[in-house]
């Protein structure tokens, strides 16, 4: 269950029903969950967690410990919701970061936690108190078979798949309508499309009906064209799964089926009172009408008696809007004059669109009635008749977890490639020292397939024995979620490693106050650190993991007297010794109070302070050096801190990109972070230059461009050199020119890296010249200070619940929205002197005011002035 915990957060706790009390209590989940994110459904629990507007979500399986969900990395879902957990796996639909009415589907290994894309753009649609309808359903009867509506540039179409989103098509138009005449409609300009809603009436069927025990039977309102029209609903029928359809009404109708199917009960959807009802039993081929009421009523619902088997079925309406309710029974049991017998049935075999038998690795035929047979099914009724298992082949296979395949929809291709920010080589986080792990080819086999033999794509995979990995994602985080505190009162900090050996590691804690420990297994076990300090001040807290292979550093600055709230920063990694360099810090939103700026450079515990959000310095060393800044506002503050590189010299190179990569930038310090390391990878990987002197540099906004810098190798003397004399130049420039260097993207895109038009030769840098630093600070003040304006700001709308339409009427709770695009859009570009003559580059213009659309840009002499 849920609790509401004493600083106000919430957390997940267990105990025994019978002795459940605060010393009984289980605490399964460490940290703090948002609230009602908690959900259970079949073998899995589901949590979510949101800190500094990112939203992460959590999964148990089988009531083991909870696991982070991997979906790709940069889909920054803004809601999450869990579609079906049936089969031991989880669909899941996410509306990603730049999406605002779709969702795109994702499909789970069995254990729920590697996620990989099935369909994306999946059209959603809001309801009634801020509810969401997702345009997916299962189709009952057969498993693998899904139906969904995808919205691409405003146009809706139905899709249809047979092995659980593996593949998908377009639904075939019937040749006719029901009156006999030619529809008219050819693909691949005309398909049959249907509405994939529930109805508001909880006792009427929805838009599309399908049964368990009624394998292949389904019945949908919809349309021919080219795509989904909303007012037409008129009604077709398919007895063959999906293959072939058929016009049985002009007009949308609410469907019951008796008997397995065997009969089929429509009543026209309409506000008008009615005392017809039509039926058919020979799978909507033919239909007859039925007077069930001698006065017209108007219908409220059908129900049918428990049982499949029931030819029993009750109609409920009123006679008037003031009248009681009517309540009408309808027997079909004295219409048929006998059971059916073994000869009243006949087989079919199930196959897709493309005429495929063997459909999640087996071929499957069922039998169904004779049209000419007039009898009933009854109770011992089975519709499944046999299987046999198929031999495997690629379609049995879909792309494992960071891998895509280059086509968007259907079969146009079965190759899957490793996403530019998934490296299939690298060890699984959780990779412990001593055991071995699997390298993925790519592919994993679709949970459920029963194929054997013939294909494996999942064949020679490489064992690798876990080597000792160097910590990674040191994070400090406090309890009490605030920086700020008054003397005497305990703070409780919490350290969390990202990646890495966590066995073998050793931490060394430095709470700044003289207090200095080493711990062992730290984050294994989540052990919290309580301190407290006595005098007011700013202490410097670090925690250094290291072990043989490497060590990470987190720090973080704590404030007496003073709250925290969440915060941001970027920085351009690579400088020049003795340059100006230019932090200016901007404010969202863009209307503050009274802000005092904390600069502090390297390791001095004495900082800058400033009342305007900028700094000019100097880095004298050459080397890694921390920038930390804080902002505080009355009694809010913030901070964050990055490594700047600074180096005697270095060349520069612009770059740039095939423009189709904007679309798929989220302007976020990671995203940007990852294009730059695999272009350096494969620079290094075409020109031999030995990967750590080059560092691709993305820079913010759109179009996306990047600065390479080319660094002095560690044993080249420190000199200067002219372009031309060195050799790595030209070599990078042949790789570009040769159109060699580019890397996949999502979307079935490959993006080309080029030298940029304005600039053929290299920028080199070195003694006086500048290069700007930008810190972006997110910083909300609440207290108004001293004589300084009060501005205001728009407050995000809390998150609305989201409902996927299922047949097994679970409800399914997950996220809340979280809007990326205002966190991530419009970082500020810098200014880059070029050569001793400081002749300058202008990227960006000179205007006073630094707000969350247009960001102010200055030379070094200009801001040796105050920033208006």
């Amino acid at each position: 269950m849920e609790i509401q915990d004493p600083s106000g957060g919430y957390r997940y706790i267990t105990c025994q029903i019978q002795n459940c009390s605060d010393k009984t209590m289980t605490v399964q989940f460490s940290g703090g969950t948002d609230r009602d994110s908690l959900t259970v459904q079949d073998d899995y629990i589901f949590l979510q967690t949101t800190s500094a507007n990112r939203t992460k979500y959590y999964v148990s399986y089988r009531r083991n410990a909870f696991v982070q969900m991997k979906l790709p990395k940069y889909a920054l879902p803004k809601d999450l919701q869990i579609i079906s957990t049936d089969e031991n796996q989880v669909f899941v639909a996410v509306q990603e970061w730049y999406q605002t009415d779709t969702y795109n589907l994702y499909q789970s290994d069995p254990q729920g936690v590697y996620y990989s894309i099935l369909l994306e753009n999946v059209r959603s649609t809001k309801q009634p108190e801020e509810n969401v309808l997702i345009d997916i359903l299962e189709v009952r009867g057969v498993k693998g078979v899904f139906l969904a509506n995808q919205k691409i540039d405003g146009k809706v179409t139905t899709l249809i798949t047979y092995n659980k989103g593996r593949d998908w098509d377009f639904l075939n138009p019937p040749d006719i309508d029901m009156n006999g005449k030619p529809t008219n409609c050819k693909p691949p300009d005309c398909y049959l499309h249907l509405h994939l809603r529930w109805a508001d009436n909880p006792y009427v069927s929805g838009t599309v009906h399908t049964k368990d025990t009624a394998p292949g039977l389904i019945m949908g309102a919809g349309n021919l064209g080219s795509q989904l029209v909303e007012y037409k609903e008129e009604m077709y029928i398919t007895s063959d799964c999906g293959n072939t359809w058929r016009q049985v009404f002009e007009e949308e109708h609410h469907i019951l089926y008796l008997d397995h199917g065997g009969v089929i009960v429509a009543i026209k959807d309409t506000s008008i009172p009615l005392k017809i009802l039509k039926f058919s039993i020979d799978e909507g081929q033919t239909w007859s009408t039925h007077n069930f009421t001698s006065t017209s009523v108007f219908v409220d619902g059908l129900l049918s008696e428990p049982g499949d088997e029931t030819l029993v079925m009750t109609v409920f309406g009123h006679i008037s809007y003031r009248s009681d309710w009517e309540l009408v029974k309808v027997d079909f049991r004295p219409s048929f004059p006998r059971e059916c017998t073994d000869d009243d049935y006949e087989s079919w075999e199930l196959t897709n669109l493309q005429g495929d038998r063997c459909i999640m690795g087996q071929q499957r035929s069922f039998r169904k009635r004779k049209i000419t047979s007039w009898c009933i099914k009854g109770r011992s009724f089975t519709s499944a008749l046999t299987s046999k298992v198929c031999e495997c082949v690629n379609s049995d296979f879909l792309c494992d977890y960071g891998f895509e395949r280059s086509a968007p929809l259907k079969s146009e291709s079965s190759k899957c490639f490793a996403d530019f920010w998934f490296n299939p080589e690298a060890p699984p986080e959780d990779c412990v020292l001593g055991q071995a792990y699997t390298s993925s080819t790519g592919y994993r086999k679709v949970i459920s397939n029963v194929c054997e033999g013939g294909v494996d794509l999942q064949q020679n995979l490489a064992q690798h024995m876990c080597p000792l990995i160097a910590p990674k994602g040191l994070q400090i985080s406090i309890r009490e979620e605030s920086l700020a505190i008054k003397p005497g009162e305990d703070i409780t900090f919490i350290v969390r490693q990202e990646q890495g050996d966590v066995l073998n590691t050793k931490y060394q804690v430095d709470l700044g106050d003289g207090f200095k420990a080493i711990y062992v297994n730290l984050t294994m076990t989540g052990e919290p650190i309580r301190h407290h300090y006595e005098n007011p001040g700013i202490y410097r807290v670090s925690v250094k993991a290291e072990n043989v292979a490497g060590h990470d550093e987190a720090v973080v600055f704590i404030q007496v007297n003073s709250p925290l709230q969440a915060l941001n920063l970027e920085v351009v990694p690579v400088v020049g010794r003795n340059q100006e360099v230019n932090l200016t810090a901007i404010i969202l939103p863009k209307n503050p109070n009274l802000t005092v700026f904390y600069w502090w450079i390297g390791n001095n515990l004495q900082p800058l302070l400033t009342l305007e959000s900028f700094l000019v310095t100097k880095f004298a060393e050459t080397g890694d050096i921390r920038v930390t800044v804080q902002a505080s506002c009355g009694s809010s503050m913030l901070q964050d801190s990055k490594v700047v590189h600074v180096f005697d010299n270095f060349h520069v190179l612009p770059l740039k990109f095939t423009k189709h990569l904007d679309v798929y930038n989220p302007d976020i310090p990671e995203w940007r972070e990852d294009i730059g390391r695999v272009v350096t990878r494969l620079l290094a990987k075409e020109t031999n230059i030995p990967e750590e002197t080059l560092m691709t540099v993305v820079k913010p906004g759109l179009p996306t461009a990047a600065d390479l810098h080319v660094l002095l190798p560690a044993n080249q003397p420190k000199r200067k050199r002219s372009v031309t004399s060195d050799k790595r130049i030209a070599a990078i420039k042949q790789a570009l020119n040769a159109h060699n260097i580019s890397f996949f993207l999502r979307g079935g895109y490959w993006v080309l890296v080029t030298l940029a038009d304005s600039s053929s030769d290299s920028q080199r840098i070195g003694g006086g010249s500048g290069y700007w630093a930008i810190v972006i600070l997110f910083v909300i003040c609440l207290v108004a200070v001293g004589a300084f304006i009060l501005y205001k700001f728009k407050r995000k709308l809390p998150g609305r619940n989201v409902y996927a339409q299922m047949h097994n009427e679970k409800e399914q709770e997950m996220t809340s929205p979280v809007n990326h695009s205002e966190d991530t859009q419009n970082i500020i570009q810098g200014e880059e002197f070029i050569d001793d003559d400081l002749d300058s580059q202008t990227l960006g213009n000179a205007r006073g005011d630094l707000d969350f659309k247009q960001a102010s840009l200055y030379t070094v002499s200009g801001l040796k002035g105050r920033m208006n």
